[in-house]
């Protein structure tokens, strides 16, 4: 049986990041980018819904339907084109103007990334009802989740080098000795 994870932020009251706030309003206002967006979402917590399915019903003593099991699922939002996004909110009431039944998991952008690869989605959509809504899709998509398996598997890196057009990925290694040498002058 999974686990259920441990909460980022114990005491995470479900607001907005303000550094994610003010990148998305930058970006709604024409003086922020993309890049500024991303960069503010990867450094915050952002919240990823989960809904009740009901995969059993019955009906009961008064002739009412009921519900006899359910699961929580992963909702995915379907493009007109068959294309598949993974939902995320940059806090509670973002996550509420989607839909007020869902329940939120605390995630940082790396994992949900690596979430919607695992589902198999073209992208994530953060705040699909506002007030900004931002799609993080393709090579973004691609080193975001990276991110995330690089911590299980170096050889990751590799895979996005090779996957992404334009992506080098550059390694330190140690060496014995120092970095540099240093010369005397006598």
């Amino acid at each position: 049986m999974p686990a259920i994870p441990q909460p980022l932020r114990p005491d995470d009251d479900g607001g907005t990041d303000a550094a994610v706030a003010s990148a998305l309003a930058g970006l709604q206002a024409g003086t922020a980018t993309a890049a500024d967006v991303l960069a503010a979402i990867s450094e915050a917590r952002l919240l990823v819904p989960v809904v009740a399915l009901l995969t059993e019903s019955e009906v009961g003593e008064h002739g009412l339907k009921q519900e006899k099991e359910s699961e929580m699922a992963l909702p995915k939002l379907v493009g007109k084109d068959g294309r598949e996004a993974v939902l995320a909110f940059t806090g509670a009431e973002p996550m509420r103007r989607w839909r007020a039944d869902a329940r939120p998991v605390q995630a940082t952008a790396p994992q949900v990334a690596q979430a919607a690869r695992h589902e198999n989605a073209a992208a994530v959509v953060v705040d699909v009802a506002g007030p900004v809504p931002f799609v993080i899709e393709g090579g973004m998509l691609a080193a975001l989740a990276t991110v995330e398996e690089a911590k299980r598997d170096a050889s990751a890196l590799d895979r996005l080098a090779q996957d992404v057009p334009g992506v080098t990925v550059a390694r330190l290694r140690e060496r014995p000795g120092r970095w540099w040498s240093r010369r005397r002058r006598g």
